[in-house]
């Protein structure tokens, strides 16, 4: 992997990391497109969304310094406001079961899941939830630690390259009642625990395995890149939910969706 290659991984990543489009399923399209085929392409992509997340340390930083002094002072047994504790929870809650599958079906991340076959089809299943979860959204219930723990059953369907981890846990919470914009914070906030432990095994693995090296500095740079274009794809996405359905996300993954199949099909 060039450095022009890791910048173009890096700039995909950003943008589709948080944006309810897949940010695995563009990586394996983007390798496929650019005849990228570098070993162990699943830490490489858990790096990348390392500095995405580190992303969403950066915008999200008070929520996060506000979690951790709830649970500092829960553990000492000084007293916390009830949205402090139920945030709290519900990011608990919420990250438990993409631990547990994510243990489970690493083994078939590494090998089954890196089809462009099964991106395109998951697109397609991404986008009829989507479609559902705007369809009997009522955006009035709040979040609660049980609502958070249902959220990340959802966010474990972004374990699938194609369905997006954003995208499957911002429509959980509106399928649970959530406001948009409530549900897209959520979801980051939700994602950061997961993807900073995950990331951070996957850079052991690349350090141990010594492809660090081999790949260091386009590796670093399309880390910067993703880092950067991960703010701004936040700060949209966010602003953009305030007044605006996933319908066009919809319609963008139907078409990227008849896009593989054509190019699979020509290739």
């Amino acid at each position: 992997m060039d450095l022009f290659q890791a910048l173009i991984l890096g700039v995909v990543q950003g943008l589709t990391e948080f944006l309810p489009v897949s940010s695995t399923g563009h990586l394996i399209l983007a390798r496929d497109i650019l005849g990228i085929n570098v070993p162990s392409g699943l830490a490489v992509d858990a790096v990348l969304q390392l500095a995405t997340i580190l992303a969403v340390g950066v915008y999200f930083a008070r929520d996060l310094w506000r979690l951790f002094l709830t649970g500092a002072k829960w553990i000492m047994r000084r007293a916390v406001s009830d949205e402090d504790r139920t945030l709290l929870l519900a990011v608990i809650y919420g990250t438990i079961p993409a631990i547990i599958i994510g243990l489970l079906l690493e083994s078939y991340m590494e090998t089954v899941f890196r089809s462009a076959g099964l991106v395109a089809l998951m697109l397609v299943v991404g986008s009829f939830l989507f479609l559902f979860a705007e369809r009997i959204a009522t955006q009035a219930g709040a979040l609660t630690p049980g609502k958070g723990f249902l959220i990340g059953l959802f966010q474990c369907l972004a374990l699938i390259p194609g369905m997006s981890r954003s995208g499957s846990t911002i429509a959980g919470g509106l399928i649970l009642g959530l406001t948009r914009e409530a549900a897209a914070r959520f979801s980051f906030i939700l994602s950061f625990p997961i993807i900073v432990g995950s990331g951070a095994k996957k850079f052991l693995e690349l350090s141990n395995e010594h492809l660090l090296g081999a790949m260091g500095v386009p590796l670093l740079m399309g880390s910067f890149v993703a880092f950067l274009v991960g703010l701004a794809a936040i700060h949209f996405l966010i602003r953009y939910l305030r007044t605006h359905s996933l319908a066009v996300f919809t319609y963008y993954r139907f078409a990227l969706a008849a896009a593989v199949i054509a190019f699979l099909f020509f290739r």
